[in-house]
């Protein structure tokens, strides 16, 4: 199997309404957040991992896939179980790959690497001037029988408007199917469509890609669809 070219994809993620990606606390401190979000232990300022948007492409993939597979569908959404099928026309597992304990043809190492997405010069110099910070959004539980709200609990987010540097580089073997690139901006497009993070439900984590050049040839990630 022989690597042909590695392609780097980059452009921009900006948010659109305020995204949480948490961080894990070994303590909770009396009138700490209960849902702090993740930060460069070093500068302090917030960041999206690369894992998060890997993770939420694949699984959105995935679904795509199974679609018109009543049987995969529910393996994947009831069970939690990822494609794991190893088939060589599978593009979730030649692209993200499968455990050497799947049997199967050999499709050889993971095609897509994501890169932590980190502020955009501008933001990162609004952040180091004090002219960014992080909104604090409170949610409740509703007691249905009193109509009041219970339990309000801090819920930090980056606001609104926050741009981040979004960089992917995408192995292309000389086995591999030329479009196969295609479905990685598919995955692209439907988390633009759903969201990144948590409390995407209740209205967390709408976001965009902009600016996205594919070895310096524009993306238009609209003409990707289900």
């Amino acid at each position: 199997m022989r690597l042909q070219a590695i392609k780097q994809v980059t452009g921009t993620i900006t948010v659109l309404t305020g995204l949480h990606i948490g961080a894990g606390k070994d303590s909770l401190e009396i009138g700490g957040l209960d849902q702090p979000i993740i930060k460069n232990p070093l500068t302090g300022e917030p960041y999206i991992p690369g894992s998060s948007i890997k993770g939420k492409m694949r699984s959105l993939l995935e679904i795509s896939k199974f679609s018109n597979q009543r049987q995969k569908t529910r393996d994947f959404v009831l069970k939690g179980k990822p494609c794991a099928c190893a088939e060589k026309d599978c593009p979730v597992c030649t692209i993200f790959g499968t455990s050497a304990a799947e049997k199967g043809p050999d499709l050889g190492p993971t095609r897509l690497i994501v890169r932590d997405a980190y502020l955009t010069e501008e933001w990162r110099k609004k952040f180091s001037n004090g002219e960014l910070l992080m909104e604090i959004k409170y949610e409740n539980t509703i007691d249905r029988v009193r109509g009041v709200a219970d339990h309000p609990r801090p819920l930090e987010r980056v606001p609104a408007g926050v741009a981040f540097t979004f960089h992917l580089s995408f192995k292309i073997f000389e086995d591999d199917d030329p479009k196969l690139i295609d479905d990685v901006f598919r995955g692209l497009r439907l988390i633009e469509l759903d969201a990144l993070g948590g409390n995407s439900s209740r209205g967390c984590g709408q976001v965009r890609f902009d600016e996205l050049r594919c070895e310096q040839e524009k993306v238009d990630l609209l003409k990707y669809t289900l």
